[in-house]
């Protein structure tokens, strides 16, 4: 704790008295975050770090595995973020982002990982669809990492679709006042792709290129008649 206890006592003295005016106007006026980012609770992987977002910027929601379960009557967490995101602050974009060398990913692909963490494994039922698009789509004779790599990818599409289910979220698409996007974090090299919602792909964002995994206009919805 004692580096932790060092950088408190940093923040205290060499960062917020610079930053002071910011952090009161942010009580002042109250929260305006522009995302909604679900993100993975594994230390190296810092959204607001990745996007060198600051105080205010954005809302951030992390666990094992970045996982959305569908929307049902047990509130939880996470589908509790997702609506006060959506309703109370007005977000505009929802990220789920996953990374590379995710442990949540590697203890679905050997289940004897998880023996000793039955919360863990029951977390981990609402991204099974993932390891189950890689055992039956994908080829039988990819190495172990390969598997790794586009299983972590395909939970990150798996969980758009969670997202998708959840009142808030649709309602928003159909109104045309959000958007989703699926992220995917090479932590050993820093890269950062995104889901291509138009082509079912992850490319690398390059500046103000960012593909959108759905918004009103990629989204399937009735038309009024």
């Amino acid at each position: 704790m004692n580096n932790i206890i060092q950088g408190i006592a940093s923040f205290q003295g060499n960062v917020f008295p610079g930053q002071r005016q910011m952090y009161q106007q942010l009580v002042r006026d109250g929260q305006q975050p522009s995302a909604l980012i679900i993100a993975c609770a594994d230390s190296r992987v810092s959204p607001e770090h990745i996007t060198q977002a600051g105080p205010g910027d954005l809302f951030v929601c992390r666990n094992a595995g970045n996982i959305v379960p569908p929307a049902s009557d047990v509130v939880g967490g996470v589908s509790s973020a997702i609506e006060y995101a959506v309703v109370a602050l007005g977000v505009r974009d929802i990220v789920v982002c996953g990374h590379s060398d995710c442990g949540a990913m590697k203890g679905l692909m050997n289940r004897d990982l998880l023996k000793r963490m039955p919360s863990v494994a029951s977390w981990l039922r609402h991204a099974e669809a993932a390891e189950r698009i890689v055992c039956e789509a994908y080829p039988e004779g990819m190495d172990a990492q390969a598997r790794h790599h586009a299983l972590a990818l395909e939970n990150v599409v798996v969980q758009l679709a969670n997202l998708r289910t959840h009142p808030s979220v649709a309602a928003a698409l159909a109104k045309g006042s959000l958007r989703l996007h699926g992220w995917f974090f090479e932590i050993e090299t820093g890269a950062l792709l995104a889901y291509d919602g138009a082509n079912g792909r992850f490319r690398p964002i390059a500046g103000a290129d960012m593909p959108v995994a759905q918004d009103s206009s990629t989204g399937s919805r009735l038309q009024a008649a």
